[in-house]
């Protein structure tokens, strides 16, 4: 039992650390603050006057396309840390398949790390808007996937010869 903790642990890790490094080295985009104007915070007594509406409206037009071009910034920031975590799994897992034989616990520690951050990888691709983004990294995901279930489990031991 202590070993699944472990390696349900040490998977966890890796996946945090993965994520975490990306957010320390290639910070995102800020998002812009909403306006602070006092008709937005504060009850007002009686209607604003022409100008003050005027204001506003110049206030959330600036604020809007400010947001436009943060939301543009954000997909490509989740397209390249999607892009980055799946290196990073890509990584983790081929040293769990080469550790495998020495060590089987930390290796299964890092198989856990490297599916966790693939899976990091494909949510944040959702996150990208581009369908044909998206569709590329579940594809990958899944060839991953399916030479990682060969690897681990189906892949015929060699076997010498005695004779």
């Amino acid at each position: 039992m202590l070993k699944f903790i472990y390696t349900v642990f040490v998977g966890i890790l890796i996946a945090v650390f993965i994520g975490l490094g990306i957010d320390a080295f290639y910070p995102g985009p800020t998002m812009p603050e909403y306006p602070e104007s006092k008709f937005y915070y504060e009850p007002q007594k009686e209607n604003p006057s022409d100008e003050e509406l005027a204001l506003m409206e110049e206030e959330q037009n600036q604020y809007t396309a400010m947001f436009e071009t943060y939301s543009e910034q954000l997909k490509t920031y989740n397209r390249d840390v999607s892009i980055i975590a799946l290196i990073g799994a890509i990584i983790v897992l081929t040293a769990s398949i080469l550790l495998e034989k020495q060590l089987k616990l930390i290796a299964d520690g890092l198989i856990l790390g490297g599916v966790l951050t693939l899976t990091y990888s494909i949510i944040r691709g959702f996150n990208a808007g581009d369908q044909m983004f998206r569709f590329v990294m579940v594809t990958i995901g899944l060839a991953i996937a399916i030479l990682l279930g060969y690897l681990k489990f189906l892949k015929p031991e060699k076997q010498t010869l005695d004779s």
